[in-house]
Order: C-alpha cells, then structure tokens, then sequence
C-alpha cells in the first residue's frame, strides 16, 4: 500500500515539478494529475545553449515537440543556457517529476554522463541526441555520422581551394569545443582530407564552447601570428565561419580565402550565395527529431527489438571503449548551386535568405526562390 501512494504522490506532482524546474520549458507537460488520453507520457529534453547555434531554439525545439507529439509523447523541453549548474538542475527536475524518458545534448561528457548515472538510478532511459556523452551509458545515440560531416567540410575546402588554383600551402583549423565529443569526430574528418590533399596545418585552435566572440578573437591572434599567410580556413560551423569571414573582411579578404562551416542556417546560406563562405554541410534537423522520437517511443513502450532494429550503427564509447547502438544520419555538402535544397526540406525559406539587393541578385542566379 505505501508503495502504490507513493507512486500516485509522484504522478500527481508530475505537472507541479515541470513547472517549477529550471526555465525555458515550452510548457507542453501534462495537466498536474492528469493523464493524457493520447500520451505515452512526457519526455524531458534539455538543449544545450542558444549561443553556440542557431539551430537548437530555431529549429529542435519546434521540431521536436511535433516530433514527439507525431508519436504519442508529450515533452518537457528546456534549455541549459550553456551552464553546467543549471544543466544538472533541470535534469533534476524532470527526474523527480517522473518523466518516462529524457533526451540529452550534454555540455560536456563528464557532467552529462552523471545525469545519466542519476536517471539510470531513477529507472528513466537516457537518449543521447546530436553529442554522445563519453563514459554515459545511454540506451541509444541518434545524431549525424560526423566523421562524414568533418570530411564533408575538409572535401568542400579542398575543392574550393582547387578551383582557385591553390594546389599547396597552410590551412588554419579552427575546431568547436574541446568537450563535445562531435568536435573531435568533425576534426577527425576534415584533417585527414586536408592533409591527404597535401596541404599543412598552421594553427589548430579549439574555439571553448564553441563561442563565435571568442572564436573571432582567436582568429585574430592566429591571423597576426601567421601574418596572413595561409589559404584557407576549416571552422568547424557556421557561426565559427562567420566570425572568421568578419575578420577576413576587415583585411579586404573576405571571398578571397576560403572558409567552411556547417548547420546551413540563414546566415550561413547568405555567405554561401555571396562567396564569402565556401561550403556549409546540412544536416536536417526534421529527420534527427523524427528519429529521436521513433527510438524513444519504442523504447518507452517496451518494444526494445523494435528499437534495436532502428539504431542500425554502433558508436565507440573512447572512455569506456563500448559500442553505443545509433541512428547516424547522413549530411548533405551545401555549395552555392544547391542551396535551394534547403530550402526545399523545410529549413527555412527564400525570404529569410534573400533579405537585400545583393543576395537577391544572388538568389536569382543560384535559382534561389
């Protein structure tokens, strides 16, 4: 008996601890005491930041609650903030208000892996999504194939550099945070290509946080070390390129040495157009959320075979050197003649690219509409 009124105790405050865990939730939990006809019970989702990439506010947040909601699940969806403190807080919550799964992008491994530890001990599943949380132990881990992202990034450089007539000479690498393990896989990606292509790298630089401000900053210093000299620049994302290309512009060479980037947001797709960035690589978030929240329905609902034969890859774990089954994805290379793409998988729209006189010129050209 004291067991079953402890379990109606938890359910009955399921809605009041939603609502009182640290912010940024979309307020879609279930009414307190109340259990949804339509539910298979409410996911916790903690996004990382909204500094890092535009993508996480602009595109998962929506894309997962429909995603979620498409399969039965309501979600309790909130944003860390790019703080650690606050990251274990809202997973805190959502632990004690019962949630029958949740859906991670870690801030780094270490204090992700002990959410996970937590929930675990809760008997709550853990999902890593986008990042893998090294030495975590997650149920399953659905994200992108980023060694293909970074190759996809080095093989873009490579190619514009090529077709430049650059055969030879320095790359500045200007990787993402040193504690996301997806970082290290994009690294991991774009070096190789760089080097096997016979070019060297000058400076290697990991960007804390993935934080374009200091990125910007650290490519100044790299900049004056270097004296300029160097013909290309392999930023491991979009916002990293942009601070790269704003620098570049104040030296009247933005558009004449290359830089890559990822995510293929607005102002990524603008640069593309304008030849001041040389590649983007896409990668839909629509199909990342779809498969978060097909893996984490079958997993809630006991159909662990049906969620095995989903995670058709496995992932090494470097700390604990264990597979981690995974749905990886596969992106796509975004040049300026396929950017409309894109556009055409819903990311986003010709208006929000096409914004002046210039990118509409632009626009018109690359069949942008």
């Amino acid at each position: 008996m004291r067991r079953q009124l402890l379990a109606a105790l938890a359910v009955g405050s399921v809605g009041l601890l939603a609502l009182t865990a640290c912010g940024g939730s979309d307020g879609d939990t279930a009414t307190p005491g109340k259990s949804s006809a339509k539910s298979g019970g409410t996911v916790g989702i903690i996004l990382p930041d909204a500094a890092s990439s535009p993508r996480w506010e602009n595109a998962d947040r929506p894309l997962l609650k429909a995603a979620f909601e498409a399969a039965g699940l309501q979600t309790d969806i909130q944003n860390a903030g790019k703080d650690v403190g606050k990251f274990q807080s809202i997973a805190e919550g959502m632990i004690s208000a019962g949630v029958k799964a949740m859906l991670i992008v870690n801030l780094d491994s270490d204090s992700g892996a002990a959410v996970i530890k937590k929930a675990d001990a809760a008997g709550i599943p853990v999902i890593d999504y986008d990042r893998l949380t090294l030495g975590g132990g997650a149920k399953y881990y659905v994200s992108f194939d980023n060694v293909k992202v970074g190759q996809a990034i080095g093989n873009g450089l490579v190619k514009c550099l090529q077709d430049k007539g650059t055969k030879s000479g320095g790359v500045v690498e200007l990787n993402g945070s040193p504690t996301d393990n997806n970082a290290t896989q994009f690294k991991q990606g774009y070096d190789k290509v760089i080097r096997d292509a016979g070019y060297s790298v000058v400076a290697d630089q990991a960007v804390p946080e993935w934080d374009p401000i200091v990125g910007g900053k650290l490519f100044e210093q790299i900049y004056t070390q270097q004296k300029g000299k160097f013909v290309g620049v392999a930023a491991a994302n979009d916002n990293l390129g942009g601070a790269v290309v704003a620098r570049l512009k104040s030296q009247g060479l933005d558009g004449k040495i290359p830089v890559t980037g990822q995510d293929a947001g607005d102002e990524g797709l603008q640069r593309l157009l304008l030849g001041t960035q040389c590649i983007s690589v896409y990668k839909s978030v629509k199909k990342e959320a779809n498969a978060a929240a097909d893996i984490t329905a079958k997993m809630i609902s006991g159909d662990t075979a049906g969620a095995d034969a989903l995670a058709t890859a496995v992932t090494k774990d470097t700390k604990t050197n264990k597979d981690v089954k995974s749905i990886l994805l596969e992106p796509l290379p975004v040049y300026q003649d396929n950017v409309m793409d894109v556009i055409k998988d819903g990311a986003t729209t010709a208006a929000k690219v096409c914004t002046t006189d210039e990118l509409k010129t632009a626009c018109t050209k690359y069949g942008v509409s």
